[in-house]
């Protein structure tokens, strides 16, 4: 019986041995064959998964599916890809692009038209600025016109005059032309004599701008009259009256000041980078603030040879005409000088360009969702477009529209100073580029894009606890948000001392 239960433990032992056998042998065959699939894979058969990169193209890998601090899903690289991967480009889905709005144009070829623009203000031109005196010492009997800024024609009396000079000028003159008039038949020098002392007579009234129809007046009534009208020289107003009625005047002090305001000048001050650009016999367009919507022309007349330190601006003037008055003395005035330019160079639209005042930069779009930062040495503006000397070529799509948003959504500042390619390794260590923070949002600034926040200390930087400002990503990252309110919230350093927040969720 015991040699029975012998036999049969052996059956069964050489029946398991050889089950087990058998399955080492098959899991053998398919080790081998899962080894031969994973180096060579079959035609059609998708490689092998690597990682999952930033699809802002920063430096930030993922073993697992994740999505970054915008809310875009990683980007998954396969086996043979991870060089792609790495490379500067920004990549954004076709549904991201639609909702920020992106519109992207060719550089283009072409002459660019400038304007330069700059601030003025109106001035009475000097040449047709006068100034009424006497130049002999009197008194003003009477006023004819005696109010500041009245309107005056030419020849219009303008005050009477009492000089005792003047009424012996006269009386000399009276005697002496009349006793011409009775030598007549004489001859001699006595007849000389009289003509030389009426001359000279004459000659003095004259220096005394007495005009001539009142000369012929005295000569013909041989009466000196007491007093003496003095009238306007040219047509225009009073800009400045001294002349009091009863004061008394000496030569040379000046009693009304005339302005011809139907021509004035525009006094402008040019910027020294725009200077070159502006030449004598240009045409300006003039826009006054009493008179909105309404453009005026004129003429630029003169370029002033100096340079104001302080402003940095060189003084233009422009002669206008002004028929009928409405231009008034002192009126500020925004100028605007068309210039063309002279050869054709490639340009981009001036909302093209991110300026971070170290640095000009432009977005070109390399393929559909593709997108690439680039720095630009730029030349002169014009209105619309921008020249641009290197770093664009004609024909290339340049982002001009929501280029800002795609700049604070991929953190520009780590694509132009030169990405780190994608470790190939897939059990490389994320890269940390963002930071964490708790605090409570202070204040608001929608127009500005900026918020502040009085937050926790941020282990990440060593910071302590503090109260600062920060940009905004998006605007809509606040919405609904009121000051006071407790926050957690995510940033990232777009540059020196430049904080942009990513995430804000209510805490």
């Amino acid at each position: 019986m015991k040699s029975g239960y012998t036999l049969i433990f052996i059956a069964v032992a050489l029946t398991i041995g050889g089950f087990a056998g058998g399955y080492q042998f098959a899991q053998q065959k398919t080790d081998g064959a899962t080894a031969v699939a994973t180096v060579t894979p079959e035609k059609g058969q998708k490689p092998k998964l690597l990682y999952y990169r930033n699809p802002m193209g920063l430096p930030d890998t993922s073993p697992t599916p994740k999505k970054d601090p915008m809310g875009m899903d990683y980007i998954a690289v396969y086996e043979g890809e991870a060089d792609a991967a790495g490379d500067s480009g920004l990549k954004i889905s076709a549904e991201k692009i639609q909702k920020m709005g992106v519109k992207a144009e060719p550089a283009k070829l072409q002459v660019l038209d400038k304007n330069v623009r700059a601030s003025g203000r109106i001035e009475i031109d000097e040449s047709r600025s006068y100034t009424v005196t006497a130049k002999f010492e009197g008194y003003i009997e009477r006023l004819h016109v005696n109010t500041t800024g009245q309107p005056v024609g030419r020849g219009q009396p303008l005050f009477e005059v009492y000089s005792p000079e003047l009424v012996s000028a006269q009386r000399e003159y009276a005697i002496a032309a009349q006793g011409v008039g009775q030598l007549n038949e004489a001859g001699g020098e006595a007849q000389s004599a009289m003509r030389q002392l009426a001359d000279s007579s004459l000659q003095r009234l004259k220096n005394w701008d007495i005009s001539d129809e009142q000369i012929k007046a005295l000569a013909r009534s041989g009466n000196a009259k007491r007093t003496l009208t003095f009238r306007a020289p040219v047509a225009g107003i009073v800009t400045e009256k001294k002349a009091v009625q009863g004061m008394r005047f000496m030569p040379g002090e000046m009693l009304y000041q005339i302005a011809d305001i139907s021509s004035v000048w525009v006094q402008v001050d040019v910027f020294e980078q725009d200077i070159a650009a502006v030449v004598v016999g240009q045409k300006a367009k003039i826009r006054i603030n009493a008179y909105p919507g309404e453009v005026f022309e004129g003429r630029i007349a003169y370029v002033y040879p100096t340079l104001k330190a302080e402003t940095r601006t060189v003084p233009v003037r422009i002669e206008m005409a002004n028929p009928k008055g409405r231009l008034k003395p002192a009126m500020f005035a925004e100028v605007e000088i068309p210039v063309a330019g002279a050869v054709s160079v490639v340009t981009v639209p001036n909302s093209a360009v991110i300026d971070s005042g170290s640095k000009q930069v432009v977005i070109v779009q390399l393929a559909e969702g593709r997108f690439e930062p680039r720095a630009v040495k730029l030349g002169a503006r014009g209105s619309e477009f921008v020249q641009v000397l290197d770093g664009v070529k004609e024909g290339e799509m340049v982002v001009s529209s929501a280029n800002f948003l795609i700049d604070a959504e991929s953190n520009l500042k780590a694509a132009l100073g030169g990405m780190q390619a994608a470790d190939s390794a897939p059990a490389a260590k994320p890269a940390a580029v963002g930071h964490k923070a708790v605090g409570v949002l202070n204040a608001i600034d929608a127009s500005a894009g900026t918020v502040t926040i009085s937050h926790e200390p941020v282990a990440s930087l060593k910071w302590p606890a503090m109260k600062m400002d920060f940009v905004l990503a998006n605007a809509s990252l606040v919405a609904g948000f009121k000051p006071g309110t407790a926050v957690a919230f995510e940033f990232v350093e777009r540059g020196p001392g430049e904080w942009v927040v990513t995430s804000v969720v209510a805490k």
